[in-house]
């Protein structure tokens, strides 16, 4: 086997910069004009900024903590701690909690930390109670105060050491190893105090490599990174992996706020015309949502054209691998794609700037449905699998190479085994824990030696997740949920929910938001964030007033015709094991957000923030009062 040299993301950069050197890598959008950076520009920049760091008296291995939208500002810093030597602590935008950025800006032990103004706020809150830090840099033109410096700064310090100091630079950049730690990454904050993930410079660029063996871009293309960067799902999928295809990552433009920049995402899929896309299943949903909302407006016969235009190609194109076959039942099937294409399907695309092959989705599962839709319309979502801990990627489907419902194919090198509770391999098909080992896996948990002997055993990562390898093709990867969020039953079976939650959640209008819950009980509860607005175009249709009882029963047996249809004779019969299907409704509320801790700030729910909300609504829900569709608190939740 070939013994590929162990780079740092430092040689990395320096190799594809040299390669790409005045093609465009960058592009962001700076007072409504998309402007171009070139590959060598960027690897410039991040130069100047190490120098400038070194001048702020940065030592190799300390920590920088960054928390900002998504920018080319971004992208300079912390390469500018890389070259230095020192350590990102990139850290979400979305937190809003003032004792989760505490926590991790004390923990990591930052000696800086970098802000954009949208973010400077919550920082200046918490700096009192985070002593270590010396200086904040802040990355927008707005008034400073004490103990805070602009990024301009920093960037003529770094201009000025490299004039006088310049072989100092070049010495602290050739002492960075492949062993050295690049970033501390946290864990998207489901409990109270996350976990530090240690993140090597080899483990970046080891993964970069493994992402190849599956996935390819072309030369040019222009990716728009809708993830945020503090994850590295979006620095590996997205920013290195573009670089070393030669391609372009363009950044979606911040605002004051999330909302703000939620609506610049559709803005800049126009402008940019992306051939690719990072994303999470929440955004997608919303983009499948959005696409048959605009259908719909057009009139009823169009929605019911499309609607035949969509199942048709979801019949034609199967589960992907298996496209047009049996050839003797589809050769029909074909032409008419091909026509609903040019008459439907393309239009939809050029609401995506019109070049948009395919989606990369990440974050969670992706419901199968969701991938048959955006596969029908001509725009494939893949689906990928990793976690922090691999950083990130393990598989992932691509053109050409997918099977929907799975998770992909296994990048490589890497070994990879599915193991049941006692640790034993199983055979490929059966399902168990997903468990790997490569140059991927994180060095460990920061300053957190027991839950890293518990989660890395003899060089192998075990996930926590449960999947199991494809019997047909082993190159594939299927992957069933988490073994943390198993329902169990009253005679001990366990199921994991993930799969019915989505499905339930994406093929409904009906509804927003789905957990399921048994923990021993002799049925299963769905906790159902119901879509209002819906709901009540539904039932006035049929001539009643939401707001009545009678309309608000009609709204509840609307929710349980979703439920009923995975059920016997229903429209998706078969799906899922009918055990475990809901037998009890609960309609929440309120709905499930990042700001009341029911949604982290990836874009997934926190099951166990979600079961201690509704905890009394559960217990109700296992009494014959509760159990009813119609109760009290159903009907008031409306």
């Amino acid at each position: 086997m070939e013994t590929r040299p162990r780079l740092t993301i430092i040689d990395f950069v320096e190799k594809y910069a040299g390669k790409y050197a005045q093609k465009t890598f960058l592009r962001e959008k700076v007072d409504g004009v998309w402007t171009e950076t070139s590959f060598a520009a960027t690897r410039d920049e991040g130069r100047i900024y190490a120098a400038g760091f070194m001048a702020l008296g940065l030592q190799k291995g300390e920590k920088v903590s960054l928390i900002s939208e998504g920018r080319n500002l971004w992208i300079f810093t912390e390469l500018g701690i890389l070259y230095a030597g020192g350590v990102d602590v990139p850290l979400s935008f979305k937190l809003e909690s003032d004792h989760d950025l505490c926590f991790r800006i004390n923990h990591s032990d930052s000696r800086f930390i970098i802000a954009s103004e949208s973010q400077i706020d919550k920082v200046r809150r918490v700096l009192p109670q985070c002593p270590a830090i010396e200086k904040v840099i802040v990355l927008d033109d707005i008034p400073l105060r004490e103990g805070e410096m602009y990024i301009g700064q920093v960037r003529k310090m770094g201009e000025k050491y490299m004039a006088e100091r310049a072989d100092e630079l070049e010495k602290r950049i050739a002492s960075v190893g492949p062993d050295d730690y690049a970033n501390i990454s946290y864990t998207s904050g489901t409990t109270a105090d996350p976990k530090g993930i240690l993140l090597t410079h080899r483990n970046y660029t080891a993964n970069v490599e493994q992402c190849q063996s599956v996935i390819r871009v072309n030369e040019g293309e222009v990716m728009l990174i809708i993830t945020p960067l503090d994850h590295c799902f979006a620095h590996v999928a997205g920013f290195y992996v573009m670089m070393s295809y030669g391609g372009s990552i363009a950044t979606v433009p911040g605002g004051k706020n999330a909302i703000t920049m939620l609506k610049n995402i559709p803005i800049a899929i126009r402008e940019t015309r992306p051939h690719v896309m990072l994303s999470v299943p929440a955004i997608s949903r919303n983009f499948k949502k959005s696409i048959e909302a605009g259908i719909k407006k057009k009139g009823p016969k169009v929605e019911k054209l499309f609607n035949f235009a969509v199942h048709n190609s979801t019949v034609y194109n199967r589960e992907y691998y298996n496209a047009g076959k049996p050839c003797w039942k589809m050769w029909w099937r074909k032409p008419l794609m091909s026509l609903f294409d040019k008459m439907i399907f393309s239009g939809v695309r050029e609401n995506f700037g019109g070049r948009l092959r395919f989606f990369v989705g990440g974050g969670a599962l992706l419901d199968i449905e969701l991938q048959r839709f955006f596969c029908a319309i001509g725009m494939p979502i893949f689906q990928g699998y990793g976690l922090s801990e691999a950083t990130p990627v393990i598989c992932s489907n691509s053109p050409g190479h997918a099977r929907f419902g799975s998770s992909g194919r296994i990048v490589k090198p890497m070994d990879i085994k599915i193991c049941d509770e006692e640790g034993r391999s199983l055979p490929d098909g059966e399902t168990g824990e997903i468990v790997i080992r490569g140059e991927n896996v994180m060095a460990g948990y920061w300053k957190n030696p027991e839950a890293t002997a518990a989660t890395i055993v003899d060089g192998w990562l075990h996930t926590g997740d449960r999947g199991y390898i494809c019997r047909e093709d082993p190159d594939f990867l299927y992957v069933t949920g988490r073994f943390k969020s198993l329902l169990i039953s009253s005679d001990g079976e366990k199921y994991s929910p993930e799969g019915f939650e989505d499905s339930l959640t994406d093929s409904s209008k009906y509804i927003d938001a789905t957990v399921l819950h048994n923990n021993q009980n002799p049925y299963t509860v769905a906790v159902i964030v119901p879509n209002k607005t819906a709901l009540a175009e539904a039932v006035q249709k049929k001539g009643l007033t939401p707001d009545s009882e009678e309309g608000k029963t009609a709204q509840l047996e609307i929710l349980r015709g979703e439920v009923d249809s995975y059920r016997k004779g229903g429209a998706r019969e078969g799906l899922f094991p009918e055990k475990w299907l809901p037998a009890a409704i609960i309609v929440a509320d309120t709905p499930f957000t990042e700001q009341n801790g029911m949604m982290n700030t990836t874009s997934k729910i926190v099951r166990g923030k979600v079961e201690k909300f509704y905890a009394d609504r559960i217990e109700y829900a296992y009494t014959a009062e509760g159990k009813a569709l119609c109760n009290p608190k159903n009907i008031a939740s409306l």
